[in-house]
């Protein structure tokens, strides 16, 4: 018999998750992230009319009004703890300093204006033709007039603005500022399956290490070998974070490598070194699942990125429609299917190449990571709020983006040492925007008790292992999973929260979702199903009213279908009640009559756990 416990109830937030003193050798903190943020030192990013710079992105992160790309005041509601500006490495601040080149004189007397000269005049001597690569551009970051600046100099003095912009900004116990940038092979060089580099070190040492570019090589496998020459020089760790998995062709979760090989027990073990997490949700949707994949999961099609071929949006691909990819593809681009593909390949590899945990962020593009529904500031600059953002069909599709998303890290202290301790670990979850307070824990002796607020979190951790973790199987007996989430204190009540499973049975990947707790005395019918929550949202007002859901969902449960010869991945996914989307609050600000009936106006927030995984085999634990 499956254990089955939970109950809904309003907690305060501090000791539901063990903020308490008892708890203090534990994790004790969730603080809140972005980890892909570009600035106007993006190529792309300014070509779109993007201008705001380093100093601009880290003071609105920071919780500073600043003036947005169109000159609307912006302000988040809430300062977040930790961000990485991750500005495309190729041609890094080669657009942005043109405009300065033009317009200040102090920047055309110093170094890095005198090293901007020299790259640009070496576009007219060198190899390099702008006529010719503008004909063959897709991407303005990758192949334009900017390919040219790849001279060391200017090179290495672009990088070091960003480097003394992070570590200036950077105050341990406050505010995480971690170097980084992104790693972007264009859809020219195969598929487009980006990384986001984090530095856990800064300073005089990263400086010294110019990024690694698609330029340098558009192979993950020489990505990871510059990380471990970073690693060795800073003497601290780094990390690639893949990002926009569900626009890669069929390429980011393949069981091949970069030449089209077969995995080798070597690109498994490397890539589950530098992999440790990845990003599961951002504007350009959501990558959890598909439903081509999980056709029996009914929160399946949320937020797909203009469908399955449609238009990429904010001109990146000046209009040009996206090739639409074989049906079979879809399952190497989405997060779920590769949980369970990632136990098929350990069985084989030894090593899981995707065993990951989940993180969200933004990718925007306009220095402004500005990700709630009410407060969306858009992709890029044309997408900005305004009355029109939404309708231009023809290349921006801008009602399709997805306000989000969030990375939450459990953590002790908001420095980078520990904030890259829990990434390294994988204790951290992903949102769609808000702020859900969520723990997921797995053990063998959880009881009733371990659900008071006294025992919560001691239990979790003395009795199991968080999210993230491994856990090693103990005779025939079902893992239990302790699991505890809180609505956003600033947003909407809570629908449900479900676990779902992954596993492999005779060489084909299996997967269900189970509804293990929910608000509003609902019952669960004979498949497992529950009735939907409702929706409270006034289309006309864009509001809703927390009449329905509950504030907190808490439980326990353990897996009545567990096969203990059969290694298991689970996640929690935490879905909220029926909220307005960016769209009906644009709709509704700007006082718009015509909008078109396609658009959604409503939306189911949720939250995303990392995994935990169920190793079989008797053990002594």
């Amino acid at each position: 018999m499956a254990t089955f416990v939970f109950y809904c109830l309003l907690m305060p937030p501090l000791l539901l998750f063990g903020f308490s003193s008892s708890a203090s050798e534990y994790p004790n903190r969730v603080y809140w992230g972005d980890t892909h943020i570009h600035t106007a030192l993006s190529g792309d990013a300014s070509a779109a009319g993007v201008s705001l710079d380093l100093e601009a992105a880290y003071r609105f992160a920071k919780g500073e009004v600043v003036l947005s790309n169109k000159g609307i005041p912006a302000k988040l509601e809430r300062p977040l703890d930790f961000v990485v500006i991750a500005d495309h490495a190729n041609n890094l601040g080669a657009a942005f300093y043109r405009g300065l080149y033009q317009q200040d004189e102090f920047f055309r007397s110093s170094a890095l204006g005198k090293a901007w000269l020299k790259a640009k005049n070496a576009l007219t001597k060198g190899h390099f033709s702008g006529e010719k690569l503008a004909k063959s551009s897709l991407l303005p970051a990758h192949r334009s007039w900017q390919a040219s600046f790849r001279d060391p100099d200017f090179r290495r003095l672009s990088w070091s603005v960003v480097v003394d912009a992070a570590d200036y900004h950077n105050s341990p116990g406050e505010f995480t500022a971690f170097v980084g940038y992104e790693w972007t092979p264009g859809p020219e060089q195969g598929s487009g399956d980006h990384r986001v580099v984090i530095f856990e070190s800064g300073g005089e040492k990263i400086a010294e290490l110019l990024p690694f570019t698609s330029y340098d090589s558009a192979y993950e496998e020489d990505l990871w070998r510059y990380l471990d020459r970073a690693e060795r020089l800073s003497k601290k760790r780094t990390m690639a974070i893949p990002h926009n998995s569900n626009l890669t062709n069929g390429q980011m979760f393949r069981e091949r490598d970069s030449w089209g090989l077969p995995m080798t027990k070597e690109y498994s073990k490397t890539r589950a070194r530098f992999e440790r997490v990845v990003e599961v949700t951002q504007i350009k949707g959501d990558s959890e699942t598909h439903p081509s994949v999980s056709p029996l999961d009914e929160f399946a099609d949320f937020e797909r990125w203009n469908g399955w071929g449609g238009w990429l949006t904010n001109g990146l691909f000046r209009g040009q429609p996206i090739i639409p990819r074989p049906e079979s593809l879809i399952q190497y681009e989405y997060i779920r299917p590769a949980l369970q593909r990632g136990l098929l390949l350990a069985d084989k590899l030894a090593t899981n190449p995707f065993q990951f945990g989940l993180i969200g962020s933004s990718d925007a593009h306009t220095g402004l990571s500005a990700v709630d529904d009410s407060n969306f500031f858009g992709k890029s600059a044309p997408a900005e709020p305004s009355a029109v953002r939404f309708m231009n069909k023809q290349a921006t599709y801008n009602w399709q983006m997805n306000a989000a998303g969030l990375a939450a890290v459990w953590a002790k202290d908001n420095t980078r040492e520990e904030i890259f301790n829990a990434l390294s670990r994988r204790e951290v979850y992903a949102t769609t925007g808000p702020r859900i307070s969520l723990r997921f824990f797995a053990g063998y002796d959880f009881q009733q008790n371990d659900l008071d607020l006294e025992n919560f979190v001691a239990s979790g951790y003395e009795k199991g292992i968080p999210m993230g973790g491994e856990l090693n199987a103990m005779d025939d007996e079902a893992p239990r999973f302790l699991f505890a989430a809180m609505k956003d204190p600033l947003g909407a009540n809570l629908d449900r929260l479900q676990i779902v499973k992954g596993w492999i049975d005779n060489e084909e990947m299996k997967e269900k979702v189970f509804n293990v707790a929910w608000s509003d005395d609902r019952q669960l019918d004979d498949e497992g199903n529950i009735a939907p929550v409702g929706n409270t949202v006034n289309l006309e007002e864009a509001t809703w009213t927390d009449t329905i859901g509950d504030a907190a969902l808490v439980g326990i449960w353990s897996d009545p279908e567990h096969d203990p010869s059969k290694a298991a991945v689970y996640y929690a996914r935490v879905i909220q009640i029926p909220t307005p989307r960016w769209t009906l609050y644009d709709k509704v600000r700007f006082g718009i009559k015509d909008m078109d009936e396609e658009i959604p106006l409503v939306t189911q927030e949720r939250a995303y756990s990392s995994p935990i995984w169920y190793k079989p085999g008797k053990t002594d634990s």
